[in-house]
């Protein structure tokens, strides 16, 4: 049996004279990489790509993805990904712990993904026999044509040539470009099986309650608004001085004017106070809430998105803080602000997502901290 050879330490060297990495060194690998991401989409052949997304589309039971190394990372992200749009059961199945019992898991009529830039992986091919008299249908993704040179794919149903012109890697060895044109791939056939399913955000948000997507799409107004003890409340009748307190400490910036039964009548915000305090001066003290609010506020119903109230907040003539949430008799059972923890998040990822669709260029007008609390 052959030996490994000894790697001699590196010596240490003077603060600042080490190895570095300058811009010029960048570009040209950068540019190396561009051309083989090109070669792979100019040479890809699209009706084997569409066939790929058929069968997985066609799939009577479940979908399980493999590989060998950074191969098998990829296939672990595709299957994750696959999962994830709740479509049909995907998973990853590990070549070695197949062999060991988890083929157990495989059904007649599965479909089995098996990525290998060579398409010569021994672990791909002793699975190959296995899966196969499991009655598990066979899909190969590899980079070798094929031919001799690429026995995986004459095992399989059906073969996926990924063209690969080089790696971007001084031996030419490492899968720093192979593997990146399987994500590329794989993730642009996810793409086309969610149109082809019609996928809507509701069904997508429905598999990813936390993090940023679930925020933005799993959220309603009832989730994250303000209610019972929590409400700014006061009679129109009530006089302004009066209810400075209500208006200060409940955080909302705003007094919610209802009547005996929790109709909504109107609005009164801290800027309205500004406003009627230089307009009235002393005499402030004689008006009432009903006399100085705002009786067309904007609203919002306790089922809606959050995000949608977001925008509602954030639309023309200018964004405002909250919006009073009411119930189709116009009785008021929350109030959303933009203060909140979990809207102020959903403000910033709606922020990002414009950013993203604009090229970067504009996000949202809404500026959380200086907008006034009109509604």
């Amino acid at each position: 049996m052959g030996s490994l050879p000894v790697l001699s330490s590196p010596e240490c060297a003077p603060d600042g004279q080490g190895p570095r990495v300058a811009a010029s060194d960048l570009a040209p690998l950068f540019d190396a990489q561009r051309r083989h991401l090109d070669h792979f989409f100019d040479r890809l052949d699209l009706k084997q790509a569409a066939a790929f997304a058929q069968a997985l589309l066609d799939s009577p039971g479940a979908v399980f993805f493999t590989g060998v190394g950074k191969s098998g990372i990829v296939a672990l992200k595709l299957a994750q990904t696959l999962a994830s749009l709740g479509f049909a059961r995907a998973g990853f199945l590990s070549p070695v712990d197949a062999l060991h019992g988890d083929i157990g898991s495989v059904f007649p009529g599965d479909v089995l993904v098996l990525l290998s830039k060579s398409g010569a992986s021994d672990e791909l091919l002793a699975l190959v026999p296995c899966a196969r008299a499991k009655g598990a249908q066979l899909i190969s993704l590899t980079s070798a044509a094929s031919g001799a040179d690429c026995p995986l794919a004459a095992a399989c149903d059906l073969n996926v040539h990924l063209p690969l012109q080089g790696e971007v890697c001084p031996f030419g060895l490492a899968p720093v470009t192979s593997t990146a044109i399987q994500m590329v791939f794989g993730d642009t056939v996810v793409a086309a099986i969610m149109e082809a399913r019609r996928l809507t955000r509701d069904q997508y948000a429905s598999n990813h309650p936390a993090g940023k997507i679930g925020k933005t799409l799993i959220f309603k107004v009832k989730d994250v608004m303000k209610k019972q003890n929590e409400l700014p409340l006061c009679k129109e009748g009530d006089m302004i001085m009066d209810q400075l307190t209500e208006l200060t400490s409940k955080g909302c910036g705003c007094l919610l004017v209802v009547d005996d039964e929790y109709h909504l009548i109107g609005t009164f915000t801290d800027g309205d106070l500004r406003r009627t305090l230089k307009a009235s001066g002393p005499a402030i003290f004689n008006l009432t809430v009903g006399e100085m609010c705002n009786r067309n506020p904007r609203t919002i119903t306790a089922y809606a998105m959050a995000v949608e109230a977001m925008e509602k907040m954030e639309s023309p003539p200018s964004p405002v803080q909250f919006l009073p949430v009411i119930d189709n008799k116009n009785v008021v059972s929350g109030i959303i602000t933009l203060h909140g923890s979990h809207m102020h998040q959903i403000v910033t990822i709606a922020a990002d997502q414009a950013m993203l669709a604009q090229g970067g260029e504009a996000g949202l007008d809404l500026e959380i901290h200086g907008a006034d609390a009109d509604a």
